[in-house]
């Protein structure tokens, strides 16, 4: 089965973390944590903030490794290192996206996630302190 390699980004800012719903392929209308895959020769970090200037127009900050996923979806194997990040600058423009939900704790487990990126929902709880 191909390995696909991929970042994501947990963007918080006053106690919500920012969430994106998918606007092509497989897996349209599911929502995940922005970011994508990684270019030959470039770190995670790297490719993180690439990925959210390309695709969302905004400069971040990569503050924390969480934890790298690991998930079997049909066709591909997915590995995903996901980060805490936050906004330096610019607006979180959607080019790629088909919609964008700030979540809290209330609402963090109200979208339709992605597979993978459920698996990281507790560890992002826990950071956030939501699991109190």
């Amino acid at each position: 089965m191909k390995t696909i390699e991929v970042v994501a980004a947990v963007i918080t800012a006053d106690n919500r973390i920012f969430s994106t719903q998918r606007g092509y392929g497989e897996y349209k209308d599911g929502w995940e944590f922005p970011g994508g895959k990684m270019e030959e020769g470039e770190s995670p970090e790297q490719a993180l903030i690439r990925e959210i200037r390309e695709e969302l127009e905004t400069d971040i900050s990569v503050e924390q490794f969480i934890r790298t996923i690991e998930y079997d979806y049909p066709k591909f194997h997915l590995k995903m290192h996901c980060f805490l990040c936050s906004i330096v600058s610019g607006d979180l423009v959607l080019i790629e996206h088909e919609a964008a939900r700030w979540l809290t704790k209330d609402t963090i487990d109200d979208v339709d996630w992605l597979p993978a990126d459920t698996l990281i929902l507790d560890d992002i709880k826990d950071l956030m302190g939501w699991n109190e």
